[in-house]
């Protein structure tokens, strides 16, 4: 399988909408509606100074989307979305090696990225894990499902001097007194 990215024009607001109203992503909070998206996509909240937006095209076929926050501080965060039948192929793990790469190669006053996952969402937490995170937080009770649930939210980074080097550093979990 081959996977590229492409950054979003300004004439996808209504394959934005298709993508995000057509599946269910059970891992996000909140819903977004058609008009909302496209709404946004026009007022330029998916690509602007402090976001960035990139398909994900497997095989040339949309698969994903990949969007880039908070690029005017130095340390952005993602929100990283795979189609249902696309789940299971590597897209995620080949997603956040190019979005981390992208992120530290494009904006040199990054020094951290950041990422949040409901603390079941393992898929994503073995990406993270795998593409050199380390498990920073763990916030109890603080994602809100569709449902009414609330899920614990698990945070992940990576620093720039791990991404260069090829290491892990683990945050320090014993330094209370």
């Amino acid at each position: 399988m081959h996977i590229d990215f492409s950054r979003i024009s300004a004439g996808d607001g209504e394959a934005l909408a298709d993508f995000l109203t057509g599946e269910e992503w059970p891992y996000h909070a909140g819903t977004q509606d058609r008009e909302t998206v496209r709404r946004f996509a026009a007022e330029g909240r998916y690509d602007d100074d402090e976001t960035r937006t990139f398909w994900i095209l497997a095989d040339g076929e949309r698969a994903g989307l990949v969007k880039l926050q908070d690029l005017a501080d130095d340390t952005p965060m993602f929100d990283l979305r795979v189609r249902k039948q696309w789940r299971g192929q590597g897209l995620g793990t080949a997603a956040v090696a190019w979005l981390t790469g992208y992120l530290f190669t494009e904006l040199p006053d990054v020094l951290r990225i950041e990422g949040t996952t409901r603390q079941d969402n393992h898929a994503m937490r073995a990406v993270f894990r795998k593409s050199g995170y380390a498990k920073e937080g763990h916030y109890r009770e603080a994602w809100p499902a569709p449902d009414g649930m609330r899920h614990d939210a698990v945070g992940y980074a990576i620093l720039r001097r791990d991404w260069t080097s090829g290491t892990v550093t683990p945050p320090d979990w014993h330094d209370e007194p």
